[in-house]
C-alpha cells in the first residue's frame, strides 16, 4: 500500500493523496468520494483495479476536502465544483505533474471542469459512468426522473448501507464481506449528513455548458444496464471528437463486475497515440464591473480629484482580484474586466469589490458569465466576453448580476440568488435568464 501524502491548497488546507505505479503516463483519478484512499487496498476487487492501472500508468488518487484524511471545510464551500478542481491542482502541483490524463469514476464531471479551465494541463479525459447532469429537464430527457432521484436519496438516507450497495454494486448486494468493507469505507469517508448533502447537490448540478469547451481527447465508458447510460451517450455526443464505449453490466462501481472490460477500454485509449491541440480556448468566468453615474461625478469633482479616486479604485479592485485569485485583463476607464477559473470565487470577488468601493461612496454594478473565451495575447475575446459585458450593462446600482450558466455551476454553493427573469441582451440572440446575488 503506498504512502498517504498531503498537498496544500492556496488557502492552506491539506488534501490527502496517494501515488500508485511508475508511469510513463500520469493519470489523476477523480470521482464521487465514496471511499477514502486509505481503505482502497482493503477490498480485493479494488486492489485488482489499482494494480491493473499501475501496469500502464502512474495514477494519483485523492480525498477531496471534507472527506477521508483531508482537512475539514465549511460545508457550503465544500459543495462548489471549483473546490474539487482546486484540490486537483494542489495535488498535481505537489506531485510535480505538468500535464495529466483525467480519469473520472462516477459522479458529476469535476474532471470536465478541470479539463475546460486548465486545458494546458490536460492530456486526455476518461469518463466512466459519469454525467454532466443527473436530473431530467425539458431539454434533457436523458436525466433521471424525480422518482428515481427520490429512490437514490432514500438509499443515501438509509441507516443500513445495503440499500446503498444496491445502487452502486447490485451484483454484490448479498456479499457479506463486501458489505462490511463498503459500510466501513462509506462511514469513514464522511458523515451521513454530509454524504446526503453531497448527493443532493450532485442532483442539482448542471455542467452541460462545459462540454463544448473540453478540447482534450475524450473517452466515455458506460455500462449498458445503468439508468444513466443515456447520460453517458449525451456526454459523448456533446464533447467534440469523443469516443463512446459501452460494456455489459449494471454495477456502477468500475471495480465490480467485469472490471477488465472497463480497464481494457481505458488502457487502449490512454496508451494509444493521443494528440491534444495546443489550447487557445479556455472555459472561464468573466467579470465586468463599472461605476454607476461616473460622468456626473467627474463633472462635480474635477479631473484631479477624479484621477485620485480612480487610482484608489484600481488599487482596491486589484487587491480583491488577488484575494480571490482573479486574473486582471484590463481596466476600462472606471471598471475592470477579469477572469476566474471558478464562478463561486468570481461572485464573491464581485461582492467584495462592490462593498469595498461602497465604503468610498461609490456605487458599482457587476455582471458575470461563464463560457469559452479566446486568449489573444493579454486580451480575451469570444461570445462569452460579449455576454458578460451585456449582463453587466443590465445590472442596477449595487447589483451583482449573473447568467443562468453561472447559476447552474454554483448549485449547492450556499450563494443565494434571486431570479430576475428573462432579459434581451444587446447583440446576443434570444432571451437570457439572469439572477442577482442576494
Amino acid at each position: 500500500m503506498p504512502e498517504t501524502r498531503f498537498a496544500t491548497t492556496s488557502g492552506g488546507d491539506r488534501v490527502a493523496f496517494q501515488v500508485n505505479g511508475e508511469g510513463p503516463l500520469d493519470v489523476l483519478v477523480v470521482g464521487r468520494p465514496l471511499f477514502p484512499i486509505d481503505l482502497m487496498w482493503d477490498e480485493p476487487r479494488f486492489a485488482y483495479l489499482l494494480n491493473r492501472l499501475s501496469s500502464f500508468c502512474r495514477h494519483i488518487w485523492f480525498d477531496p476536502r471534507g472527506t477521508g484524511a483531508s482537512d475539514r471545510i465549511v460545508q457550503t464551500d465544500g459543495r462548489l465544483v471549483e473546490g474539487v478542481v482546486e484540490d486537483m491542482v494542489a495535488v498535481i502541483d505537489e506531485v510535480g505533474c505538468e500535464r495529466v490524463a483525467l480519469l473520472q469514476f462516477l459522479g458529476v464531471g469535476y474532471g470536465l471542469v478541470f479539463a475546460a479551465t486548465h486545458p494546458q494541463r490536460t492530456s486526455a479525459v476518461v469518463l466512466v459512468n459519469s454525467s454532466a447532469r443527473f436530473r431530467r429537464a425539458d431539454d434533457y430527457p436523458e436525466g433521471l426522473s424525480d422518482e428515481e432521484v427520490d429512490v437514490g436519496q432514500a438509499r443515501m438516507a438509509a441507516l443500513g448501507r445495503t440499500r446503498v450497495v444496491e445502487g452502486f454494486a447490485p451484483s454484490l448486494a448479498d456479499d457479506a464481506r463486501f458489505l462490511r468493507w463498503f459500510d466501513r469505507a462509506v462511514r469513514l469517508g464522511c458523515s451521513p449528513r454530509d454524504d446526503l448533502q453531497r448527493f443532493r447537490n450532485a442532483m442539482d448540478a448542471d455542467l452541460r455548458s462545459v462540454l463544448g469547451s473540453v478540447q482534450a481527447p475524450t473517452l466515455v465508458v458506460s455500462r449498458r444496464g445503468l439508468n444513466t447510460a443515456a447520460q453517458s451517450r449525451y456526454l459523448a455526443d456533446h464533447i467534440a471528437g469523443a469516443t463512446c464505449v459501452e460494456v455489459d453490466g449494471a454495477d456502477r462501481l468500475p471495480f465490480v463486475g467485469d472490471a477488465d472490460a472497463v480497464l481494457d477500454a481505458i488502457e487502449g485509449f490512454l496508451t494509444g497515440e493521443l494528440t491534444a491541440p495546443e489550447p487557445d480556448r479556455v472555459l472561464a468566468t468573466v467579470l465586468f464591473t463599472d461605476l454607476v453615474s461616473s460622468t456626473p461625478q467627474l463633472a462635480e469633482m474635477g479631473d484631479r480629484r477624479w484621477r485620485n479616486l480612480i487610482t484608489t479604485h484600481n488599487s482596491l479592485v486589484r487587491a480583491e482580484l488577488d484575494r480571490f485569485r482573479g486574473q486582471e485583463v484590463r481596466f476600462d476607464g472606471d471598471g475592470v474586466v477579469a477572469t476566474f477559473d471558478g464562478p463561486g470565487r468570481a461572485i464573491r470577488c464581485a461582492c467584495a469589490i462592490r462593498d469595498a468601493l461602497g465604503a468610498l461612496g461609490l456605487e458599482v454594478r457587476a455582471g458575470l458569465h461563464t463560457g469559452e473565451i479566446e486568449r489573444q495575447g493579454d486580451d480575451i475575446a469570444g461570445i462569452a466576453v460579449h455576454i458578460g459585458k451585456r449582463v453587466s450593462d443590465s445590472a442596477g446600482p449595487g447589483q451583482v448580476l449573473v447568467s443562468r450558466t453561472v447559476a447552474d455551476l454554483i448549485a449547492g454553493s450556499g450563494i443565494m440568488l434571486s431570479d430576475e427573469g428573462q432579459h434581451e441582451l444587446k447583440g446576443v440572440p434570444g432571451t437570457w435568464q439572469l439572477y442577482s446575488v442576494a
